[in-house]
């Protein structure tokens, strides 16, 4: 399964005092990852190629329940790369890897 989207940029403050970035999934495309008959990961994660500009690599997209869809982080190397900031707009191409 191949899927396309735009969000933003969020981040989430650690209690560590290291802040992660991310962004979401949106909820209708979620909810079709949801559906793909899986093996059973930790935290729900379900392991993805995912593509930003010019960027390419594997990851995992996790489960958010609060905003009832997967999130996928996006690593420092990704975010200088691809002049990504807080609150900024992405564009994702997401292949999930599992199913």
């Amino acid at each position: 399964m191949i899927i396309e989207f735009d969000s933003e940029v969020f981040r989430w403050d650690a209690r560590d005092d290291a802040s992660w970035y991310f962004t979401s999934v949106p909820p209708e495309l979620s909810e079709e990852i949801r559906e793909i008959p899986r093996p059973h990961r930790g935290f729900g994660s379900v392991r993805v190629q995912a593509i930003v500009g010019g960027s390419q690599w594997r990851t995992s997209i996790f489960p958010d329940s609060k905003m009832g869809a997967y999130v996928l982080p996006l690593k420092k190397a990704v975010r200088s790369a691809e002049g990504l900031e807080d609150g900024g707009p992405v564009r994702v191409r997401l292949e999930v890897l599992d199913g």
